[in-house]
């Protein structure tokens, strides 16, 4: 009895090692502000994005939350490491016109499956976002626009990407 009893100790703690080692997250997370922007933003608006991938592995629920912001046009995940641009897979909000105003609160909510991929993971299964999210290489843009030129002349107005949160 005592023998089977370790045993079975045994292989739940090697499944539990083996899942860990996998990294087979199912939840990510991330802060976003103008600081961690490349390049970075002189800003006060700051944003939350959560992920919970479902249990068949795809889907992945998102909820999008920016406070102190104006004018959001649109808000994507891109791959790239921390400190690196990279290209958009997965939209998240928008896109809508320049100059919406300010924003307090949930920003958009969603559901990404494989047919929403964009860009370089394009065809590919969701798991290839899961391992970039795992892997510490993407991260959350939520960028702006005041639709008058020239751009980039302060909060609000940052088309390239006024606050970024970096996943993994």
């Amino acid at each position: 009895m005592r023998t089977r009893l370790v045993l079975v100790v045994f292989v739940l703690g090697m499944v539990a090692v083996g899942a860990a080692v996998a990294g087979l997250n199912r939840s990510w997370s991330t802060h976003a502000n103008g600081e961690i922007e490349v390049p970075a933003r002189a800003t006060n608006a700051q944003g939350q994005a959560i992920f919970h991938l479902s249990k068949d592995g795809t889907e992945v629920e998102y909820r999008l939350i920016a406070s102190n912001i104006e004018n959001v046009v649109q808000a994507h995940i891109h791959l790239g490491p921390p400190g690196v641009n990279g290209p958009i897979v997965a939209f998240l909000f928008g896109p809508v016109g320049a100059g919406g105003g300010r924003h307090n609160g949930v920003l958009s909510t969603g559901t990404i499956t494989a047919a929403n991929l964009i860009g370089p993971l394009l065809g590919q299964s969701l798991s290839a976002l899961t391992a970039a999210l795992n892997g510490g290489n993407a991260y959350v843009n939520i960028h702006t626009s005041d639709g008058v030129a020239p751009a980039d002349t302060g909060p609000g107005d940052f088309p390239g990407g006024e606050i970024r949160g970096d996943i993994g």
